[in-house]
């Protein structure tokens, strides 16, 4: 269960207050993976990370009884002064998993061969999507959330992605923002849609689709 509480968050923006979450009051279900819709520079991404905790509301609260990811595809996330295995260690104490077992772990999925060793601050955008990838993957979460992570790298690459994640939605639950319906109806089995600040929960996920499609028409 994800539950928001008089949630809002705004920016400055060339000396004007632009909301982006706007008072939202919603219970998300427990055990469904939600598909997020929205235009862009609705607040999709802002909204993943308040609810990770990356970044803090204006005003309002997130409340849950479960695990959640940092949003995997946010290169903040990791320190560019460290090393992908030093930043893999240090998520490994943070969140009380075995350190060994992790970095072997992220080792083997994200193929980054000696870039492993070296600082985050010298990796590529699609380097650093495969560590935080990865490192989420390994690490056994209630809720994942994921930002279009899935379509990083080469064909080989994307079907070990989908394969682990799938993997992963067999015990756990996710919210998914991509701009492939396609990947969204394959993992997904509800959708939420962010408009204007709010936020719409749709039970069934081709609704969730339609409305978004008939807003950007």
């Amino acid at each position: 269960m994800i539950r928001f509480e008089h949630l809002s968050k705004g920016f400055w923006v060339g000396g004007e207050f632009k909301t982006v979450i706007d008072d939202l009051n919603l219970t998300l279900p427990t055990g469904r993976s939600l598909g997020l819709l929205g235009r862009n520079g609705a607040g999709k991404s802002t909204l993943m990370q308040i609810i990770a905790g990356t970044l803090p509301a204006n005003r309002g609260r997130v409340v849950s009884d479960g695990t959640i990811s940092w949003p995997v595809a946010f290169g903040g996330s990791f320190h560019p002064m460290m090393t992908g295995e030093q930043n893999v260690r240090f998520v490994a104490r943070i969140y009380g998993v075995d350190t060994d077992s992790l970095i072997d772990f992220v080792k083997d999925f994200a193929e980054l061969g000696k870039h492993f060793n070296m600082p985050v601050r010298t990796y590529s955008a699609g380097m650093r999507t495969r560590l935080t990838f990865g490192t989420s993957m390994g690490i056994r979460f209630d809720t994942y959330l994921v930002d279009e992570t899935t379509s990083v790298g080469d064909a080989r690459f994307r079907r070990k992605s989908r394969e682990v994640f799938r993997d992963r939605m067999r015990n756990s639950s996710a919210i998914m923002v991509s701009h492939n319906m396609a990947e969204l109806r394959e993992f997904c089995d509800a959708g939420l849609l962010l408009d204007r600040g709010k936020l719409r929960y749709f039970e069934n996920l081709d609704e969730a689709i339609e409305t978004h499609q008939a807003l950007m028409a």
